[in-house]
């Protein structure tokens, strides 16, 4: 039997240069920094926008010793205790909390941290089906109470899922964090940058590992199929197959599943929690952007995650004005017969859209009633890419405003991904052209 899942807690990165990301965080994607953890042997960084909980993990010092190897972390036993006091430069508790230090050679997102109701009843379920714990069950308290966690590895590259319990925690964060004094349950909402969760993560995986992927979350974590276009063959998936492009899109979704029901990322409102895309190349098609996060990140892993916004045109001009980049597509896509059209009956001017690259698609599976009413009643949703937030041409963020669309936009995909891809094969010209460069220089 899976293991319900409640909601998704956080998620984990980890940079070798954490004051770097943290900067761009705040001033160019607007998020708040609103608890850490600084130790002798580690510095955790938590960030908030909404209910979207980014954790940066700044890996360790060369030469600096990880306790407990892989894991990263001294082993407890599930029963046992351990106290961490965020900042005690003499604190016991171990160098990383509620994750491990993966030890990867760039920097990635790596952990995808999710709430359950028992830890160690999950611990036990899923250690009977073959998983593999990175950290057994393990307990921290501070004044506010107790969180359990333990950290399993995931079939996919570098990702780990951490499992919480905070059940007996009254705490605004973690223990062992130190919280700002804000009161985050009642923070105004941000006008000119309204995010609010995450709305995906996309992962990007070797040719025919798909189903293993799926299976796994199936049987662990009680997944399922999610439909990105409602005649999708169900082996295929969703194929982009033109104008270079050649992918594979499959996706899944676990807030409909559990047994326990899912939290909403808010009480009061109707979004769903967060879906996953599996993203992978077709053979014979040339390299694509997945070949590229997988060549540069070195393993499969998490591409790209999609941030929910209730306002795309005013989040993108804040964030853009910040020294954001956007991937655009061609300039063709706002004048093609149709497109203009569209994006006008939805109530959006294709001049402004265009200014970031933001797509618009309808969502061609409502009632057809439904299409000759107002703009007002359309289901539609707008999308963006931002352009690679590590200095390797891996991992970038998503911007998408949903108007009663609950796909990914396949009016969208082909445009989306070609516009990454675009930019993936002038990197890549750009890169050999300097090499070129070097060599002439090298042979004078």
């Amino acid at each position: 039997m899976a293991v319900p899942l409640r909601r998704l807690h956080h998620v984990s990165l980890h940079v070798s240069n954490g004051q770097k990301l943290a900067y761009d965080l705040v001033s160019k994607y607007k998020f708040d920094l609103f608890a850490t953890r600084i130790t002798g042997g580690s510095r955790q960084v938590a960030f908030r926008k909404g209910a979207a909980v980014f954790v940066v993990n700044e890996k360790p010092g060369c030469g600096e010793e990880e306790a407990g190897g892989l894991d990263g972390v001294t082993p407890k036993h599930p029963t046992g205790l351990h106290r961490a006091n965020a900042g005690r430069q003499g604190d016991s508790s171990p160098s990383i909390l509620y994750d491990v230090h993966p030890r990867h050679p760039v920097d990635s997102v790596s952990n995808v941290c999710f709430e359950v109701e028992d830890v160690e009843r999950s611990f036990k379920v899923l250690r009977h089906l073959g998983c593999r714990f990175l950290v057994p069950p393990t307990t921290v308290e501070d004044k506010d109470g107790a969180v359990t966690y333990s950290v399993v590895k995931s079939i996919v590259g570098n990702v780990c899922h951490t499992l919480i319990d905070k059940t007996k925690y009254a705490g605004s964060f973690l223990p062992g964090f130190n919280v700002s004094e804000r009161d985050w349950s009642s923070e105004k909402e941000d006008e000119p940058c309204p995010v609010t969760h995450f709305d995906h993560l996309t992962y990007a995986c070797p040719r025919k590992s798909t189903h293993q992927v799926m299976q796994w979350y199936e049987k662990l974590f009680g997944f399922q199929r999610f439909f990105i276009e409602s005649n999708e063959d169900v082996d295929e998936g969703f194929v982009v197959n033109q104008d270079g492009v050649g992918l594979r899109l499959t996706a899944m979704q676990y807030w409909k599943c559990s047994e326990a029901g899912i939290s909403l990322p808010f009480a009061d409102k109707k979004e769903p929690d967060c879906k996953f895309v599996i993203a992978e190349s077709l053979p014979h098609q040339g390299r694509n952007q997945v070949d590229t996060f997988l060549e540069h990140h070195q393993a499969a892993g998490i591409q790209h995650i999609g941030l929910y916004t209730k306002n795309i045109v005013s989040t993108a001009n804040s964030m853009a004005e910040a020294g954001v980049q956007f991937f655009s597509p061609p300039p063709a896509y706002y004048t093609q017969v149709g497109k203009r059209q569209e994006i006008e009956e939805a109530g959006h001017d294709p001049q402004m859209l265009s200014q970031h690259g933001i797509l618009l698609d309808t969502d061609l599976q409502q009632d057809p009633s439904s299409q000759r009413e107002c703009s007002e009643n359309k289901r539609y949703l707008l999308q963006v890419f931002t352009k690679p937030i590590f200095a390797e041409d891996t991992f970038f963020l998503e911007l998408i405003q949903r108007r009663g669309a609950t796909g990914f936009g396949e009016g969208n995909i082909r445009a989306l991904w070609r516009s990454v891809q675009v930019y993936m094969e002038n990197e890549r010209r750009h890169s050999d052209g300097e090499g070129s460069a070097k060599t002439v220089q090298s042979a004078q």
